[in-house]
């Protein structure tokens, strides 16, 4: 079986993108499922759902959704060999756009749009500077110079990365994505013992185990504060 993470700012296109590259591979007789990551709510499912494709959710709660799906991906993986599928694909919304949800030897594809800002490529980052492939979406909204700067953009902050444009809507560019995803030699049984191309956010204070309370005598653990110069705090 293959394995491969997808990720990406919500609402950048990633189940579109996914849905449209999926159409492509089952007309080659590749069977794919899928795994969405969130945090509080998806109906995704039932677009894959819809398409006949198998697929589970996870909802992460009060859990970042990256430090969840890095916690059940061996289980994850599991299931798709149970299921007996030769690609197995992972969705994961990095919502604070440092997560990094990518693990050694095993694709990486983050999903960024055109709308999001030209400057929105600096402000992502290991889901963006160490994946793969990145996808560009909403291309067909802004005009060709608005394109090509944001893929330079792009491309700036992750020169190795092959960088593609899909149409989420009419599935322009999908193709050439599921040739690149899949690869009918893999054979991943597991997960276990592998490593993270990126470690995860340090994070764990006060506020992480369910304090609400503000001030500093509420905040313990690991507690960084913004460098404000001198002043008079009278």
């Amino acid at each position: 079986m293959d394995f491969i993470t997808i990720s990406g700012p919500p609402s950048s296109g990633k189940t579109s993108v996914i849905i449209k590259t999926i159409d492509n591979l089952i007309r080659r007789g590749v069977k794919v499922g899928v795994v969405k990551f969130d945090c509080l709510y998806t109906d995704d499912d039932i677009l894959y759902e819809k398409i006949g494709v198998p697929v589970k959710k996870g909802l992460s709660g009060s859990l970042c959704p990256d430090h969840y799906f890095i916690s059940n991906v061996e289980e994850v993986v599991q299931w798709g060999q149970a299921k007996g599928l030769d690609l197995l694909i992972t969705e994961s919304a990095g919502l604070c756009n440092r997560c990094s949800p990518y693990v050694k030897e095993i694709k990486a594809i983050c999903v960024i749009d055109n709308l999001s800002g030209i400057n929105t490529p600096k402000k992502i980052g290991p889901m963006l500077k160490s994946a793969d492939i990145v996808v560009i979406t909403k291309g067909d909204i802004v005009s060709q110079a608005e394109r090509e700067v944001f893929a330079m953009k792009v491309q700036s902050v992750n020169p190795k990365a092959t960088i593609m444009h899909i149409n989420g809507l009419n599935g322009q560019g999908a193709y050439e994505l599921s040739t690149l995803i899949y690869d009918e030699k893999a054979n991943i049984k597991t997960l276990e013992g592998s490593k993270l191309r990126f470690s995860m956010p340090s994070a764990l204070c006060s506020y992480c185990t369910g304090e609400t309370r503000i001030g500093k005598a509420h905040q313990l653990g690991n507690v960084r504060k913004i460098d404000l110069g001198n002043y008079n705090a009278n």
